[in-house]
């Protein structure tokens, strides 16, 4: 963790609190996205209020022990900021960078010896605006983003169970920033409700990782918690997969089902992509989803009642859903996509690494100071990662990952140069709301584009011996079925 200054504090007294309700305004920030002399940095934010002048930003203390103009960061969370150590990255300056607010952004001057970067243009001074990185070479890569000044203080998730600073909490959700708070807050909100629920976030954004949150703050968590994918499920045996059969139903020496909704009995269902269940199959759960959970087992003369809990998630618009489905799915949680939380990508990325490296001791060896430690990476990883706009989420940034490592041949992790292999970020060309159809052609688009070439599929599988898996994880593919339809493509025999 990042040391605290001696002279800090936590400002929790009514000029830094939030009241119950109300939005602080948000205000441009600098985060610290990535730092090569103090990597457990990241994460950690410096907020400029407007008149507030130009200030400082350079290692340690100024001249003469006097803080005043001076850059500096806090970690913050809800209802707390805490004040952090001066910067100790040996490569700047004590006085290295001149800020001050412009507009909607931050107008940066180099005044120290270490040079300065902006999307890979050596520059000495430059207006930052948010989503902007900027390097300081070999040191720093300071994020530009907005924040509100305090964080409002949470409501119903419980600050004992926190975290510690960018580490993954209890239900294994990585953030800071503004957006993953809310949601977790929203999240013990919802557990507590116990009523069922329709989970809404784009694909990869972790919609089940929220729903197994939900189970395991309510009431139900002694109870099971049963997921099901709904479009995998055949149209002719919607009602056997949901509601079981008695013994011998259909045919003679069938065994006794509980489908998903008897398995469900006192704890939660899962079910994924529910908006892909056309809307004849989505009437099937309408008697079940009302009070008292009624429904009737395939073969069963008597109705039987499950004392469950629905969790439904989509990547669709709830108006696609039936009516009166969606009338029952009483409460809604919306899940940011990656480009709702862009401040969370190097906390993320180092999770990821750091979970990739404990399935596979080689990235241990090469990647990681030590068994479970920082990952070592290098600035121009994470500024591709924050400057890339994601369509599958936290799937599409982990396939990122493995594919530069892979491509990475020293013991850190970098982005080699090169095509870009997913689209930069910027605000897209004006048009309509796109179709579903739309959204899978972009996916498949993407996916596309970062096919690996016959020759890097045939060297991954020779180096891997044939080993299917961990040839795909090596390619940074999705999963081995993808590697399968790539081999069939370019005639490789399994």
């Amino acid at each position: 963790m990042g040391r605290v200054h001696e002279s800090s504090t936590i400002e929790t007294g009514s000029s830094s609190t939030v009241l119950p309700g109300q939005r602080d305004h948000e205000t441009p920030a600098l985060m610290i996205a990535w730092a090569a002399a103090e990597p457990a940095r990241v994460g950690e934010v410096a907020l400029f209020e407007p008149d507030g002048g130009a200030r400082i930003l350079g290692r340690g203390e100024p001249a003469g022990g006097a803080g005043g103009g001076r850059v500096v960061f806090h970690r913050q969370r809800p209802g707390v900021l805490e004040r952090t150590a001066p910067l100790a990255s040996p490569g700047l300056s004590r006085e290295q960078l001149r800020v001050r607010l412009e507009g909607s952004g931050l107008r940066i001057e180099r005044v120290g010896k270490c040079a300065m970067e902006l999307r890979g243009e050596r520059v000495d001074r430059c207006v930052l605006e948010p989503g902007d990185a900027l390097l300081l070479k070999g040191q720093l890569l300071l994020f530009c983003t907005r924040r509100p000044r305090r964080l409002e203080p949470l409501h119903s998730a419980s600050p004992a169970g926190a975290p510690a600073f960018g580490a993954p909490d209890v239900h294994g959700i990585v953030g800071e920033s503004p957006a993953i708070w809310r949601l977790r807050d929203q999240l013990a909100w919802i557990a507590k409700a116990d009523e069922h629920t329709l989970v809404l976030g784009g694909s990869g954004s972790g919609k089940e990782l929220c729903a197994r949150a939900v189970h395991a703050l309510s009431g139900r968590a002694r109870g099971p918690f049963v997921a099901r994918n709904a479009a995998t499920i055949p149209q002719g045996l919607v009602d056997a997969e949901l509601f079981g059969n008695v013994k011998g139903y259909p045919n003679p020496g069938m065994p006794e089902r509980p489908g998903l909704i008897g398995a469900a009995d006192g704890g939660t269902l899962f079910l994924d992509e529910i908006g892909e269940l056309p809307q004849g199959l989505q009437a099937n759960l309408l008697r079940v989803l009302d009070e008292g959970g009624e429904y009737h087992a395939l073969g069963a003369s008597a109705a039987r009642r499950s004392r469950f809990r629905l969790l439904g998630a989509t990547n669709r618009d709830p108006a696609a859903l039936k009516h009166d489905l969606a009338a029952r799915l009483v409460l809604r949680v919306d899940v940011p996509g990656l480009d709702e939380r862009r401040d969370d990508i190097p906390l993320l990325a180092r999770h990821l690494l750091q979970r990739a490296a404990a399935k596979s001791p080689e990235a241990t060896r090469r990647f990681l100071a030590s068994p479970g430690g920082e990952p070592r990476v290098k600035a121009s990883l994470i500024e591709h990662l924050l400057r890339t706009r994601y369509t599958t989420n936290i799937r599409e940034l982990g396939a990122l990952l493995w594919r530069a490592m892979s491509a990475s041949t020293g013991d850190s992790i970098e982005w080699s140069s090169g095509p870009p292999t997913t689209t930069p970020t910027g605000p897209p060309p004006a048009q309509d709301e796109p179709s579903a159809d739309a959204e899978d052609a972009e996916a498949a688009t993407t996916e596309e584009a970062q096919e690996p070439s016959e020759a890097e599929i045939r060297a991954r599988l020779a180096e891997h011996r044939g080993n299917i898996v961990r040839t795909a994880q090596a390619l940074g593919l999705s999963s081995r079925y993808v590697l399968y339809r790539l081999m069939r493509k370019h005639g490789i025999e399994g």
